[in-house]
């Protein structure tokens, strides 16, 4: 490989309220259906309609409007409305929309981070411009955490004394725009007390990278997220793969899409691996296996 192609993602458009349009990449899409029958859930958040019948499983199903701050679609609304069975960090979950627009395609480079005036209570991961047209990509997992947080729990990892020190020493960095990620990948490290550093977007992940390495002090483990604004997991995986002069780190690229393609692609541009979100106990022993990892090969499969 001589440089990074850009990945061309194709991205639902869909209304909540009014005439703005949110959207969702589809390969986190596993079905888009009208209103099914819904069994509610008692003591559950009001932004959680109930679970419905898909494919033989209960998935819950939850109004976006609602989680997200305007008015929850009224019965009339609901009848034209349309259900997006989305598959996240191993589950399903089902999003109520009021309308759904259309699909286009686009790539990482043209997607902006949010305006930072957001802060913290951004529920994006990013805008896109299209045409005239603003489109806000939904932080789907940020949503999920606040209406439905046990769809994104994760059991803790179970480690012995040896390997917990083995991690200890490693300089790790990791890297992702979503705050419910950073916060999982924050909290599966901080239970064993391993240091790490955090950063939400790649650029700042390369320029972190780089100045580790001209001080001598290498970051050994990079965990990235692959779907970020601007630099995304692949093109930061390439141009370090790319850097023969770049103390080479373990390159765990981390996702929340359940997909063949995306681990196809991950180790293309020179990844160790690729891992599905959440699970702190098979994320951390992938570390693990970065801290004997000779990078040679990897970096011979780019030549």
């Amino acid at each position: 490989m001589t440089e990074a192609n850009a990945v061309p993602q194709k991205l639902l458009l869909f209304r909540l309220a009014g005439t703005r349009l949110s959207a969702l990449g589809t390969l986190k899409i596993r079905e888009i259906m009208p209103t099914q029958r819904l069994t509610r859930i008692p003591h559950s958040h009001p932004a959680v309609m109930g679970t419905m019948n898909f494919r033989g499983s209960a998935v819950p199903v939850i109004d976006m409007a609602a989680a997200v701050g305007y008015p929850a679609l009224d019965a009339e609304a609901r009848k034209s409305a349309s259900m997006i069975v989305t598959d996240l960090q191993r589950q399903e979950i089902g999003v109520l929309v009021r309308s759904v627009d259309r699909i286009v395609e686009a790539n990482w480079k043209q997607v902006q981070a949010p305006p930072r005036a957001r802060g913290d209570q951004a529920l994006i991961t990013g805008v896109l411009q299209l045409g005239d047209e603003l489109i806000q990509l939904l932080d789907v997992e940020l949503r999920l955490a606040r209406v439905y947080p046990e769809s994104l729990r994760s059991a803790p990892a179970q480690l012995t004394d040896i390997e917990r020190e083995t991690l200890r020493v490693q300089r790790i960095l990791v890297v992702d725009d979503s705050q419910v990620a950073r916060r999982q990948l924050a909290d599966a490290l901080k239970r064993e007390n391993i240091p790490y550093e955090v950063t939400g977007n790649g650029q700042t992940a390369l320029e972190i990278i780089t100045q580790a390495n001209r001080d001598q002090k290498p970051v050994t483990i990079l965990v990235s997220d692959i779907e970020m604004p601007g630099m995304d997991g692949y093109e930061l995986t390439f141009h370090l793969r790319d850097d023969s002069a770049m103390h080479q780190p373990y390159i765990i690229l981390h996702t929340s899409l359940n997909s063949e393609m995306s681990v196809s692609y991950a180790r293309q541009v020179g990844a160790n691996e690729a891992l599905t979100k959440f699970d702190a106990e098979e994320l951390l022993h992938a570390m693990l296996r970065g801290t004997d990892h000779a990078i040679e090969p990897a970096r011979a499969a780019l030549r």
